[in-house]
């Protein structure tokens, strides 16, 4: 039961871009076309989870256990980029249309808040392992979620005759705040 309040907590109720308003450069940034949003979305699940697996064990054994606890933020944002560099290398060789898609996005992953804030939430909740990867797993369907509907929204925007005025920026933000609005609806669900 535990494992299914973390899934739902972290996909609507507290979602990581809506409602906790982290990752929001690759939200406005990459949310243009509904293709480009589902590629970020698996480059940024992957390395959530793969974050948070590494971040949580050099806590446990090596930050904690050395009382180097005050360490945490930079060793987290040196394993984030590495693992970055890691996806880019692996999504240059496995799939250059989606590298090519991705363009100037794929190394904004380096500093996209969402993954360095959920290795740190995992922590500061006092997760286990399992938990944690739960936790991050559910934060990145949360992530993958906002920013599908969102670009899917864009890409009708496009489509709509908004005024001179509206168009571009304005209304994507307009169009984010009724998408954070339209999440606030299941707050009282956990």
């Amino acid at each position: 039961m535990n494992y299914l309040v973390i899934v739902i907590a972290a996909v609507l109720v507290n979602n990581i871009v809506l409602m906790q308003f982290l990752g929001i450069c690759p939200f406005l940034g990459v949310s243009k076309k509904v293709s480009t949003a589902t590629g970020m979305t698996g480059a940024v699940a992957f390395v959530m989870v793969l974050a948070t697996i590494v971040t949580y064990l050099i806590q446990k054994y090596i930050l904690d256990s050395l009382g180097l606890q005050f360490l945490q933020t930079i060793a987290f944002i040196l394993v984030i980029a590495s693992l970055v560099q890691l996806v880019e290398i692996i999504l240059k060789k496995a799939s250059p249309s989606l590298y090519q898609a991705l363009g100037i996005f794929l190394p904004l992953i380096t500093t996209n808040c969402a993954i360095l804030g959920v290795a740190i939430l995992t922590i500061q909740y006092e997760y286990n392992l399992l938990e944690g990867v739960v936790f991050a797993i559910s934060h990145a369907i949360g992530f993958g979620l906002a920013l599908i509907l969102f670009s899917g929204m864009r890409e009708h925007l496009d489509l709509m005759d908004v005024p001179k005025g509206m168009k571009g920026t304005p209304i994507a933000l307009l169009a984010a705040g009724i998408l954070a609005m339209a999440f606030m609806g299941f707050s009282g669900l956990v």
